[in-house]
């Protein structure tokens, strides 16, 4: 027996083993970053929620001191009293909290996107708060530009996780027709 055909059992195994170290190694890399992935976009969708949660939560507290203050219609009105504020202002702590984490997070077109709606936010505070000149017409301007922009964060964050993109609802009339003004002169029986 040659020492050819001796080694080529050898040499069999030796090239088997290192192709099935290579593939193995191959597949747990491939395995450890979709691991990795998964777990990212966990914590990008808790991110995207929470923060957009926040943000519909001070909005609809601005627009309840803008009903007060005479400037828009809806739910019941809020008066802007030092306690009203000072919750308003833990709320805004808390959004602003959760906002870093979308820095550490996000893409930079959802980031870009986020300070849009922050920027959006903020113009709806200082018209509710009267920090500047304010009627009917400027409030619903700053509200349709904030639900636009709050829309536009949650397209780019649906992109941003993989989701499909594009319309997720159809347009609603707002208001609906049912709902009007009430009339100030009817006084409704309570129960």
């Amino acid at each position: 027996m040659s020492l050819i055909s001796a080694a080529l059992p050898l040499v069999g195994v030796v090239v088997g083993a290192a192709t099935s170290y290579l593939v193995s190694s191959a597949n747990e890399r491939t395995r450890w970053r979709r691991q990795q992935a998964v777990r990212w976009d966990e914590r990008r969708l808790t991110a995207y929620a929470e923060y957009g949660h926040a943000v519909k939560a001070l909005a609809h507290r601005y627009l309840r001191i803008a009903v007060f203050r005479g400037i828009a219609t809806g739910s019941a009105a809020l008066e802007p009293t030092d306690e009203v504020l000072a919750e308003l202002g833990e709320a805004e702590s808390h959004r602003s909290a959760l906002s870093e984490g979308l820095w550490l997070l996000g893409d930079a077109a959802t980031n870009t996107a986020t300070v849009r709606v922050n920027h959006c936010l903020w113009h709806l505070e200082w018209l509710a708060r009267g920090l500047i000149p304010a009627d009917p017409g400027a409030w619903e301007t700053a509200f349709a530009e904030y639900r636009t922009a709050r829309q536009e964060y949650l397209e780019l964050a649906r992109a941003s996780l993989g989701l499909p993109t594009g319309e997720t609802r159809s347009d609603v009339v707002w208001p609906p027709p049912w709902r009007t003004p009430p009339d100030p002169a009817v006084r409704h029986p309570r129960p």
